[in-house]
């Protein structure tokens, strides 16, 4: 049986990316952070202290703890299905940062284990669950800019070496940018459009090897393994296509960039990395749009704001009250599924269909509130 009051949370992994989920999900009434877990004990015991979680230790320790109802795990994407599927293994429900996993096998195995076991996975961006994208998802859903025909995302800067003190793993399997931020901006086109039929894309790498910029160890050189700009066109089972750039290689930063255009307008939609942001909507004549600037209007952003780790109250409410994440797992083994077929299309120069389907994801309640007390 299901229990009551708020669900015991647990974390395997405590590096920089912990630091926002700790700054929410311990504030969010429905959930209790109860231990911290990392290979780095210290690391994990520092964390602890800062954000006043009674226990940590290593993911072994949080795997026994009998406390914790759900896992967060934030280690890196290379093993991400394994330790996810460790969690499953102790009974425990997962949220897993983004992507599910590197591999499509790994990641529908993981998924088959949690339906074997009747526990739930969700998996990151939850950014999409924040008021600006879900504003942007109303506003054509009430048909603002008619029926959405096309999309363009840009997403391109210099590249995460430039600011991450350990940037090894974002240039490695499973990363690039397509891998590391791909799930920001096609999870987003995958809410407006529905699942992806087919891509098609092409890639290059800028340079064999980089070196580390900041940190302990600033001029460590190490190998990059992936793509480093990615072009992608997507077409969706519904209806629609998509163009997309994600580029580690460019000194000029367009970052947050997705625009959505329909029968009757085009709808700006924030940042897929952010929460919330400007939504904004054009409808100018034919004409007008070629000889003058576009005018924008303002769709006011509504609901409650919140960062990561409205992702994993969501799956927590989720487990005790028998409904499906909204970040869910599937939704995220569409999204590497994708991902993998991207990268397929540039390596082989062909374009690639799609194997899996994902249901419509259902917009976010009006009512939906991280900062009160349902359990």
């Amino acid at each position: 049986m299901p229990g009551t009051g708020p669900v015991g949370v647990g974390f395997i992994g405590t590096g920089m990316i912990s630091n926002t989920y700790l700054e929410n999900l311990t504030k969010f009434p429905d959930v209790r952070v109860v231990i911290l877990g990392d290979l780095n004990t210290e690391l994990a015991a520092a964390q602890a202290a800062k954000y006043g979680v009674p226990q940590s230790g290593s993911a072994e320790d949080v795997l026994a703890q009998p406390d914790v109802e759900l896992v967060v795990n934030l280690t890196i994407p290379a093993v991400h299905a394994e330790v996810a599927s460790q969690a499953l293994e102790a009974g425990k429900h997962v949220w897993s940062e983004k992507p599910i996993s590197v591999d499509l096998a790994s990641g529908r195995a993981l998924l088959e284990q949690a339906d074997a076991a009747g526990l739930l996975v969700g998996v990151a961006p939850d950014t999409v669950l924040g008021p600006g994208v879900q504003t942007a998802r109303r506003a054509i859903a009430r048909g603002d800019i008619g029926e959405p025909l096309s999309a363009q995302t840009i997403m391109q800067y210099i590249g995460p070496d430039i600011f991450h003190p350990s940037p090894e793993f974002l240039f490695a399997k499973g990363a690039g940018p397509l891998f590391d931020m791909g799930p920001y901006y096609l999870t987003t086109l995958i809410h407006v459009f529905g699942p992806v039929e087919s891509v098609a894309a092409v890639g290059s790498k800028s340079r064999a090897t980089r070196i580390v910029q900041t940190g302990d160890r600033v001029g460590t050189e190490f190998a990059v393994e992936v793509p480093t700009h990615v072009s992608a066109i997507a077409q969706y089972v519904d209806g629609g296509i998509s163009q997309s750039v994600f580029s580690f290689d460019s000194p000029l930063a367009k970052m947050g960039v997705v625009e959505i255009t329909g029968t009757e307008g085009t709808i700006l939609v924030p940042d897929p990395n952010r929460f919330t942001g400007e939504v904004k909507i054009t409808r100018a004549p034919a004409l007008e749009a070629i000889t003058n600037e576009a005018q924008w209007h303002p769709v006011p952003v509504q609901g409650v704001y919140a960062e990561r780790g409205i992702g994993v109250l969501d799956l927590a409410r989720a487990a005790r009250n028998g409904g499906t994440p909204l970040a869910s797992g599937e939704l995220a083994l569409h999204v590497l599924d994708t991902m993998v077929a991207i990268d397929e299309a540039v390596t082989e120069r062909r374009t690639v269909p799609i194997d899996s389907r994902t249901d419509r994801v259902p917009l976010v309640a009006d009512d939906f509130d991280p900062f009160a007390a349902t359990l």
